[in-house]
């Protein structure tokens, strides 16, 4: 362990608030539909439903309803954006498999609607925290790139997203300091951490990084053991995620 790691074990832990939402359901219609690369398509929502939605942090979730053969689905998704004076909501969904969402999600088009229910809470990391590390998949993005897109001049993110290709880069706008890596894998490979750990060994992780993980739950596990065993990382200072588990629908894992 480096003199960088030891005196990042000996910091306190970043604050992080955790703030509870009165959870509702809502009915939402859609307003818009963009394809934003080959495998994520934005959905704008907008309704009257929205006036009191509360979303406090990137990695927020809410859970979406659709119509299933046995009664109703549900699966958990990131708030990508809310404008609140619009009341519109946006969501990206990576088209990554075949369920009840995803399949709504080919198929919606403009006035179809929609219902969802949260976030349940926001979990507001400290504004004192200026440096970033964010790991994840497909399903990660949408966190990501809200936290990219609204950290503000000053902060410092490290990014490493893995996707199918090329095609499924995105590009995010943001007043931060980013440095942007992808790891390119064949969607059959999610549930292999190799692609990202390859691209992690290369990164400098400076003391009061707050490292934020998301991925299949057998990648994160593998992402979270190697910073910790490895790279002697505080687990402190470490978020890490399941947000999906293969062979499991609408299961997730957590790590801390």
């Amino acid at each position: 362990m480096d003199s960088n790691q030891n005196s990042t074990y000996s910091l306190p832990a970043p604050q992080i608030e955790r703030v509870r939402h009165e959870l509702r359901r809502r009915s939402l219609t859609v307003a818009e539909v963009t394809d934003i690369t080959p495998g994520m398509r934005r959905i704008v929502l907008t309704g009257d439903d929205l006036a009191d939605f509360i979303s406090l942090a990137p990695d927020d979730h809410v859970k979406v309803f659709v119509p299933a053969l046995e009664g109703e689905a549900r699966r958990d998704y990131t708030p990508r954006r809310y404008d609140n004076d619009a009341r519109t909501l946006t969501i990206d969904f990576a088209l990554h498999e075949a369920g009840p969402v995803t399949q709504w999600a080919i198929e919606a088009s403009v006035g179809d609607t929609l219902a969802i229910g949260g976030p349940r809470g926001s979990a507001v990391v400290s504004s004192s925290v200026t440096r970033w590390l964010l790991i994840g998949d497909e399903t990660a993005l949408p966190a990501m790139g809200r936290r990219i897109e609204e950290s503000d001049v000053g902060i410092v993110i490290t990014a490493i997203g893995a996707v199918a290709g090329q095609a499924e880069r995105q590009i995010f706008e943001t007043k931060a300091e980013l440095l942007m890596h992808w790891a390119e894998r064949s969607p059959s490979d999610a549930t292999d951490a190799g692609p990202l750990l390859s691209i992690l060994r290369g990164v400098d992780i400076r003391p009061e990084t707050f490292v934020w993980v998301a991925a299949e739950a057998s990648v994160t596990r593998a992402i979270r053991a190697y910073l910790v065993t490895e790279r002697g990382y505080p687990l402190h200072w470490i978020k890490a995620s399941g947000y999906w588990i293969k062979g499991k629908a609408d299961t997730t894992e957590k790590f801390d």
